[in-house]
């Protein structure tokens, strides 16, 4: 190679090479900082939000979570638009080649679109809210979150549970905090000799002497069942659902100790066995031993 021809054709290179450093560099460098720029954007419109829509009583906790995580995901699309043209591409063809990628990801990814149609359902109909106590599926918990893919719920006994919403729309679902009321339904066993109607008149006065316990409905005592070593009687009490685990167990220490006072019984499960002698071979009456072996 002549060394003449090989000097020029660099020369020519580096030329091209400077015009094109002359003229992309700088759409390259703010498309960088575009980036990066919307990226923390994002991230502060995201916290921001956040915090102005705490204190709005009128948009409910669920919601508040959602609308902030699809502010930042917008801007961070408007920013990649921005990025890509700030380069020289079209951003029709971007639309297109996003459109393109997102079916293609939507066919790759149909359980998680599940996911968000069914977080969307959720969103919609809202058959909890953040704070409730609901159960879905074998899925129990105190609800703490709900996303564009997934819920969090914390258990009573400080477990975390990140669950796909697909679950919690495609179960049965039982909200234990929806309603402002809850029954409490308890049960006493006293002996057959013992007086049902002290019994009902000693269960009555502890629930009359809770001031939790609701006085409209009434609180009831009735015979449940007739047992086989007692007779149950059901105590059934009105109170507020944030009382209920409360007034469950004060009433049932307080009924027991109450019932004992009153001279009644709570009778342990007995079994009476009875036997015969059986005569043996030879008319002889066999003894109890023999009688069992």
């Amino acid at each position: 190679m002549n060394p003449t021809t090989l000097g020029a054709d660099l020369g020519a290179f580096g030329t091209q090479l400077a015009t094109w450093a002359a003229t992309a560099l700088p759409n390259l460098v703010m498309s960088v900082v575009l980036l990066v720029a919307g990226w923390w954007l994002a991230g502060w419109a995201e916290r921001t939000l956040h915090r102005l829509l705490d204190g709005q009583m009128r948009i409910d906790a669920t919601l508040r979570s959602v609308i902030a995580s699809l502010t930042r995901y917008v801007i961070l699309i408007l920013v990649l638009v921005a990025a890509l043209g700030q380069l020289g591409i079209q951003t029709t063809s971007v639309l297109a080649a996003l459109g393109a990628i997102g079916l293609a990801i939507g066919l790759a990814l149909q359980g998680t679109l599940a996911d968000v149609a069914a977080g969307m359902m959720l969103l919609w109909l809202r058959p909890f809210k953040v704070g409730d106590y609901i159960e879905a599926g074998g899925i129990a918990g105190t609800l703490r979150e709900v996303g564009i893919f997934a819920s969090e719920l914390h258990t009573w006994d400080g477990i975390f549970q990140f669950v796909p919403n697909a679950e919690l729309w495609n179960k049965r679902l039982v909200n234990y905090s929806r309603l402002p009321n809850r029954l409490v339904d308890i049960q006493f066993g006293i002996a057959y000799d013992n007086s049902i109607a002290t019994a009902r008149d000693t269960l009555m006065a502890v629930a009359a002497s809770d001031a939790r316990v609701h006085r409209e409905p009434d609180p009831q005592v009735f015979v449940a069942e007739l047992g086989d070593s007692a007779v149950v009687l059901g105590l059934r009490v009105w109170t507020d659902t944030s009382e209920y685990w409360t007034v469950r167990r004060a009433l049932t220490e307080q009924g027991k100790l109450a019932l004992e006072k009153a001279g009644l019984t709570i009778p342990f499960p007995q079994r009476d066995v009875h036997y015969r002698n059986a005569p043996a071979a030879g008319g002889q009456q066999r003894s109890p031993a023999e009688a069992f072996s």
